[in-house]
């Protein structure tokens, strides 16, 4: 890789020795994938950072940078493994509690913004079309690269960090524009309303597609909430960090010669296959990716009189979380015995034991129940898993 004079000078450990550190893993990156040269980068998001993934191993790497390293660039974090201020409504450990807090004194000694969420698009980290970034959650990745136009590949979490403490990435893959080119045309064959298809629909799609960039028709909606749906689904169940809607998002390319339909029926399937048909849950997640203002809002009006009988949280970025404390929606939601779940989620949560069937209406949140925390899963809509939520 050629690298100019600022990046030399931290690769020498002229500018400390996390600066070095960060160089180093980010070259090695850059061989790896022949990248030519670095490429600065806007702004970051920072993934690791649940102490239930990070480990001791981790916590130690952080503690060694956050030594002399600072972020150059604007950086968030992903979710932590717990609500930073109100753990123990949540049930955590506080064993667990005390090294989740020193994982997030690290970043912030580093200068990392410590709002931990998985929606940075939502509370200011929000990239114009065009912008070289470094994220790390892959629904984040996805919605960036697919739904605002930025450009990022999906960043583990020491090369995002090295990232945020250089202010440069390596330029490959998704960077370039040889790399955002769609492979196949896809034709959604029904129209879709709810989060639930639009995740069902992601799973089919990132199924079917091995990998490949898909260019799709058929989708009309630009509603954030019902996208950010699809964009995690679409990653987690294997699809590229990035699609194309024709017509609705900032990239326009020419149709690619293979071409694949996807209709109701593969949709139903999908959704069939994210339900394991309980018939009762003791734990109701919503906010996987976390909730925006107008889901908590939806949600407060579904809850609206009720009283909550089984374990209801509600993932949310704090800084959504200060909106709806404003908005009279916080209110509602705890009045009738919703959790707010700030700064973290069930995927990250030290959760397994505690809870035997989950409902949720996230497709993502469905993969991690089952796979992380060996949750029996009921994949259902808003408005019935606010049901499932109240039921005697």
């Amino acid at each position: 890789m050629k690298l100019i004079g600022h990046e030399e000078s931290m690769l020498s450990g002229a500018e400390g020795k996390a600066a070095r550190k960060c160089m180093q893993i980010l070259t090695a990156l850059g061989e790896i994938f022949g990248a030519e040269k670095m490429i600065p980068v806007e702004t970051v998001q920072i993934s690791g950072v649940s102490y239930d993934n990070l480990g001791d191993a981790g916590l130690e790497f952080l503690r060694e940078l956050a030594a002399d390293g600072r972020a150059k660039v604007p950086t968030t974090l992903n979710p932590a493994g717990m609500d930073t201020e109100d753990w123990r409504a949540l049930g955590i450990p506080e064993d667990f509690a005390r090294k989740q807090t020193e994982v997030i004194a690290a970043f912030t000694k580093m200068g990392v913004d410590a709002t931990c969420s998985c929606t940075p698009y939502l509370i200011g980290n929000l990239p114009k079309p065009g912008a070289h970034i470094a994220w790390g959650e892959s629904s984040a990745v996805t919605f960036a690269n697919s739904v605002l136009g930025a450009r990022t590949n999906k960043e583990g979490g020491p090369s995002s960090v090295a990232a945020s403490l250089t202010g440069c990435t390596p330029a490959y893959g998704l960077h370039l524009d040889e790399h955002r080119r769609p492979k196949v045309r896809v034709m959604l064959e029904t129209d879709l309303e709810t989060k639930l298809e639009f995740g069902a629909f992601g799973k089919a799609l990132g199924e079917a597609l091995d990998g490949r960039i898909p260019l799709i028709e058929g989708i009309s909606t630009r509603r954030w909430d019902l996208l950010k749906a699809l964009c995690a689904a679409f990653a987690t169940y294997g699809g590229a960090p990035i699609f194309h809607i024709a017509g609705g998002t900032s990239e326009q390319w020419s149709p690619p010669a293979d071409a694949i339909s996807i209709g109701r029926d593969e949709i139903v399937r999908a959704a069939r296959a994210l339900d394991d048909g309980a018939d009762r849950v003791d734990f109701v997640f919503l906010g996987c990716p976390h909730l925006s203002l107008d889901e908590l809002r939806e949600i407060a009006e579904l809850l609206r009189g009720k009283t909550v009988t089984k374990e209801l949280w509600l993932g949310v970025a704090r800084r959504i979380k200060e909106q709806a404390d404003a908005a009279g929606i916080t209110e509602i939601l705890v009045a009738a015995g919703a959790k707010m779940a700030c700064d973290t989620c069930h995927v990250v949560a030290p959760l397994r034991g505690r809870f035997d069937t989950f409902a949720t209406n996230s497709a993502k949140g469905i993969y991690y129940g089952r796979s992380k925390n060996r949750f029996k899963s009921v994949f259902r809509t808003t408005e019935e898993c606010i049901r499932l939520a109240t039921e005697k």
